[in-house]
């Protein structure tokens, strides 16, 4: 069993640090607000910090979770930060959906204090982190890798490493990407079908069997159908994901269409006050 620290306790941080306490790992929690932290501890046992220095000290492994590269950097390297508490041989692990830049960026900067940096991000949503079944895609050494593997997996129905720093942030662009277009292309066949007059859930059970079914079509297509989007993953959180990888392909010069176009419709279903709704409103826009 490990030392562990978890940073950031949203609705992916807490059940994550969860599932490593019920492990029987050492948790101590850091949150920006300091009663949620304080509220995780009186559920699940560890402790609380009132800093990420404190949280971190003496730890073997640091994890965080928080909401962008601005929160990313003032947990890791901000005042009370705790890349400057972290011991020689630590890992600092960042299940952040955040830039390549950043994670390259804090790895060097691990690297100069004597400690390592693995970038995980992670997929499967809030109800994935509830129940403990997430995809985490990392980037690091792959000896540093093998350490917290196990640890991660508390939480993991998946992980991998996909190469050096910033290849787990990478991949999880990848992930977004497909996202987009699966979610668009779903709601445009649910709102086809409703014009055609067709039994959307009739048709639903058909075409999931065949080369047309996904996680999206399983978990996502009824609820599209009966216009309920009150849960799962924020259309604010996929959008800040979009910037993240329509900035990285303007660095490598990927060709984005598609998702550059969904990312304006994603933009249209927050006009709607949609920002909240989860990312399967996309079919909001099309029978508003």
């Amino acid at each position: 069993m490990a030392k562990v620290a978890f940073l950031g306790l949203g609705v992916m941080g807490a059940p994550m640090a969860r599932h490593l306490a019920a492990k029987g790992h050492e948790v101590t929690v850091y949150n920006r607000t300091a009663e949620k932290a304080q509220a995780w501890v009186a559920a699940h046992g560890g402790r609380s910090a009132a800093t990420p220095a404190e949280a971190a000290a003496g730890q073997e492994i640091v994890f965080a979770c928080v909401g962008n590269d601005d929160d990313l950097r003032q947990v890791a390297l901000g005042p009370d930060g705790a890349f400057p508490a972290m011991r020689a041989g630590a890992v600092f692990v960042d299940h952040t959906t955040a830039s390549a830049d950043v994670a390259r960026e804090l790895a060097a900067a691990s690297s100069e204090r004597g400690f390592d940096f693995v970038d995980a991000p992670v997929s499967g949503g809030q109800a994935g982190a509830e129940n403990g079944v997430l995809t985490v895609m990392c980037g690091g050494d792959p000896e540093i890798y093998a350490r917290v593997e196990p640890v991660i997996m508390a939480f993991a129905r998946s992980c991998r490493l996909m190469g050096p720093a910033g290849s787990g942030q990478l991949t999880k662009m990848v992930n977004q990407i497909c996202i987009a277009g699966l979610v668009q292309g779903l709601a445009e066949g649910i709102h086809f079908g409703k014009r055609a007059g067709l039994d959307i859930e009739a048709v639903l059970d058909v075409i999931a069997k065949g080369a047309a079914g996904s996680w999206q079509m399983e978990n996502r297509g009824r609820t599209m159908n009966q216009n309920r989007f009150d849960f799962g993953f924020a259309v604010d959180w996929m959008r800040k994901d979009l910037a993240i990888v329509l900035a990285e392909a303007r660095h490598n010069k990927a060709l984005l269409p598609v998702t550059a176009l969904v990312d304006q419709f994603y933009a249209e279903v927050q006009t709607l006050g949609g920002g909240r709704w989860d990312t399967s409103s996309l079919i909001a826009r099309l029978e508003k």
